[in-house]
C-alpha cells in the first residue's frame, strides 16, 4: 500500500494573519510567528509541555473510548486583562456537537503551575488580540482546553463528533507536540459551501486560527507508528456574547 500523502500547512507570514483570517476564514502561524506574537521566547512555550503529562481522563465520551484526557479553564480578556473566572462546566448545544452536545461537562481545572507560567497569559492575551483585529470586542468569554488523544485504544479520535463548528467566534488549535502516530490531518471547510483544505500540523507550538461562523474543522485519527503515541493540542475559544449556556 503506498504511504498516505500528508500536506504541509499553509502558512502565512505574522504580518498577514488577519488578512488571510479575512480572506479565507483561517489562517496558520508557524511557532516562530505565534511566539513573536505573544512576545515570549519559544523555550516559553516549550516550558508549558511538561503539564500534558498530567491531563485527566475525558470520562464523557459517548463513544466509550479511553483516548482522551484534558483539562479546561476559563477566563475573561478586557483589553490587555486576563482574569481566571470560578471553574464552571464545558457546555454546548446540540447544534455544535451532535456527539456530546447538552451535556453539563465538568472536566479537571488546568493546574494552577500552568497558568502561572510567562507565556500562559502572554499567550492567551495575544490570541485575543487577533480575534479583536478581526472584530473589535470590549470583552472575550475565553475557554481554555488542554488535550492529549493517545492511542491507548488502538486508534485515538481528535474530534470524535466529526466536521464541526464550536458555538464560538474564533478557535484557535495550537499544536504541542506529535509523538509516535501518523494520521491526524487537519481539515477545515467553507461552512456554507463544498470547498475545502487538509494538511498537517506538525511544528510544535504551531497555530491555526479559525472563523467559527466561517468554517467547520476535524482532525482525522490518529495511529501508532509502534506501541503507542499520541497527539497534545491546546484549543482556546474566544466568544463575545457570554460563555455558551450563559445567553
Amino acid at each position: 500500500m503506498p504511504p498516505v500523502t500528508s500536506f504541509p500547512p499553509p502558512c502565512v507570514p505574522l504580518a498577514g494573519l488577519d488578512a488571510a483570517l479575512c480572506a479565507r476564514g483561517f489562517a496558520i502561524l508557524s511557532a516562530a510567528d505565534v511566539a513573536t506574537l505573544a512576545g515570549v521566547a519559544q523555550e516559553d512555550l516549550r516550558a508549558l509541555e511538561p503539564s500534558w503529562d498530567e491531563l485527566r481522563q475525558d470520562d464523557y465520551l459517548k463513544d466509550g473510548g479511553r483516548y482522551r484526557k484534558r483539562r479546561h479553564a476559563c477566563f475573561i480578556v478586557e483589553g490587555a486583562t486576563l482574569a481566571q473566572v470560578p471553574h464552571r462546566r464545558h457546555w454546548q448545544p446540540v447544534e455544535y456537537n451532535a456527539l456530546h452536545g447538552g451535556m453539563e461537562r465538568w472536566f479537571e481545572p488546568i493546574d494552577v503551575s500552568t497558568l502561572a507560567q510567562p507565556a500562559w497569559a502572554k499567550l492567551l492575551l495575544a490570541l485575543a488580540g487577533a480575534c479583536s483585529a478581526r472584530m473589535p470586542v470590549a470583552k472575550w468569554h475565553v475557554e481554555a482546553h488542554q488535550f492529549r488523544i493517545d492511542t491507548a485504544d488502538g486508534l485515538g479520535r481528535p474530534t470524535p463528533e466529526g466536521a464541526h463548528r464550536d458555538g464560538v467566534d474564533f478557535v484557535a488549535v495550537l499544536l504541542v507536540g506529535r509523538h509516535g502516530i501518523k494520521g491526524g490531518e487537519t481539515r477545515v471547510f467553507d461552512a456554507s459551501g463544498p470547498d475545502g483544505q487538509r494538511f498537517t500540523l506538525s511544528e510544535p507550538w504551531s497555530l491555526m486560527l479559525l472563523d467559527d461562523a466561517r468554517v467547520i474543522h476535524e482532525s482525522t485519527p490518529i495511529q501508532p507508528v509502534g506501541d503507542y503515541g499520541y497527539r497534545d493540542t491546546l484549543v482556546v475559544t474566544f466568544r463575545a456574547s457570554a460563555f455558551l449556556g450563559d445567553d
